[in-house]
């Protein structure tokens, strides 16, 4: 008789980027974990969130007790996702200003970010915006966001060799590889964090 090998459950990740720029280096650390959970790690699935088209937070555009429809379609995603993969650029020792609204937004009553498990990778200059974690983290708390621990991931994308393309892609292996262990993390804690039936 063969062996039954039990699959992992799927599990739902919305990847979410804290720069706008298309051809930012932190989106092609999005679609390089889209890439990497479609050909070589099983039990991921993943989709994109744009956070471009969210208004800036003002709670006078909640009209009885409706948010506007860009936000509750971004609500909806983030409700229905099992974790999420933050890339977070660092402006001024922090997060973007975009990343802070879409927090913001998804936390209005009901809190659709609690309880779930959560992932930040970023690449910058410097430390490779490896400070931008730490404010994040912080957001997270009350938030009720849990981040995996390790492995950490923050790429300086200027030190040469070459890290990224013109494109924004991330073409370094060894960088692909990290990304693809931050993803098993997340994907461990994720299955982790639910509840047995």
């Amino acid at each position: 008789m063969e062996a039954v090998v039990a699959s992992k459950p799927v599990i739902k990740v919305a990847a979410i980027c804290g720069s706008l720029r298309k051809a930012s280096y932190n989106r092609g650390l999005i679609r390089t974990a889209l890439e990497l959970t479609k050909e070589s790690i099983a039990g991921i699935q993943m989709e994109y969130i744009d956070i471009s088209p969210l208004p800036m937070l003002d709670t006078d555009l909640e009209v009885d007790g409706k948010f506007p429809p860009a936000v509750e379609a971004f609500r909806q995603k983030i409700l229905e996702a099992d974790s999420i993969l933050i890339a977070s650029p660092e402006y001024n020792y922090s997060l973007t200003a975009p990343l802070k609204n879409a927090l913001d937004w998804a936390s209005r009553p009901p809190n659709v970010w609690a309880d779930k498990a959560a992932a930040i990778v970023s690449a910058g200059g410097g430390f490779g915006g490896a400070r931008s974690h730490y404010h994040l983290r912080q957001v997270g708390v009350f938030l009720d966001l849990h981040f995996i621990n390790k492995p950490e991931f923050y790429l300086n994308a200027f030190q040469p060799p070459a890290k990224f393309d013109s494109d924004g892609n991330l073409i370094d292996e060894d960088s692909k590889e990290r990304m693809k262990q931050v993803l098993l993390s997340l994907q461990a804690f994720t299955l982790r964090l639910q509840p047995k039936n």
